[in-house]
């Protein structure tokens, strides 16, 4: 027989809680006065079982009578009869342990609930965040649009230097209110440490009259910015500078230049 086997098939704790039949109880009876192994276990279930009775519900037990046993004073043998069903002796801990689990059961299910809903108040905020801002910009779109399609609207190319060959942007100018919409999605990244600057120029003589730095380039998607210009500009032209900006365009640094062709 192996006995490891069957002292782990969980048939002992059964045995000491009186819940199998009266022909397995007679079977592990008999196998108890075979092997002592077995007696041993069901000794340890037994006296584990107290311990936890008496944790749970010290009225459910009477202590004196198992006072002998627990200092080691009592010598009586230990009655190995067929056991019958004994649930008093473990309505305690029995109900305590499924009270517990009840309780622990609810507990973690409303915090759940609760994480849920957190969740989802979460959620359903960032969702409300991302359609008003969708419709901002399409609100702002839709103001882009009807400027750069206004007919009094002077478009001016910007091409690359020869520097810079590749990049390109666009001037959208709006007289009437003294703005231009500068379309620089041709420009690369900015460097670290850098800004574009956009400059108003009149050619005779050559003089630039900045009208600021784009700071957020890098970060803006649309790569469209809103500069005033209240400047009589005869070419528009965009140099590469330091942070915070030149008194001064950098030629070497121009990355594109656009002329003036004609008023609308």
């Amino acid at each position: 027989m192996d006995i490891k086997a069957y002292i782990e098939s969980g048939i002992l704790e059964l045995y000491v809680a009186g819940v199998i039949s009266d022909k397995e109880n007679q079977e592990v009876y008999e196998l108890l006065q075979k092997h002592p192994e077995l007696l041993q276990e069901v000794l340890e279930i037994e006296e584990a079982v107290l311990k936890l009775t008496a944790s749970v519900s010290p009225h459910a037990i009477d202590f004196d009578s198992f006072k002998g046993k627990l200092d080691g004073t009592d010598t009586k043998v230990i009655d190995l009869k067929p056991k019958k069903p004994r649930w008093i002796s473990y309505t305690g801990w029995a109900a305590s342990i499924v009270l517990a689990g009840g309780l622990l059961w609810t507990l973690n299910t409303n915090k759940q609930l609760e994480a849920d809903i957190q969740t989802a108040e979460i959620e359903n905020s960032y969702l409300e965040q991302q359609i008003e801002a969708a419709k901002t910009d399409l609100a702002a779109t839709k103001n882009l649009l009807d400027v750069l399609r206004d007919k009094n609207i002077l478009s001016v190319p910007l091409g690359g230097t020869e520097n810079f060959a590749n990049t390109y942007a666009k001037v959208y100018w709006n007289k009437a209110d003294n703005t231009i919409y500068l379309d620089a999605q041709g420009l690369p990244p900015l460097p670290a440490g850098k800004v574009y600057q956009v400059w108003s120029l009149t050619l005779d003589p050559l003089t630039p009259t900045s009208l600021g730095t784009i700071d957020e380039f890098n970060t803006d998607d649309n790569k469209i910015f809103a500069i005033a210009n209240a400047n009589e500009s005869q070419a528009f032209g965009i140099t590469l500078e330091p942070e915070g900006g030149s008194e001064s365009p950098t030629m070497e640094q121009l990355y594109t230049l656009g002329i003036v062709d004609s008023a609308p």
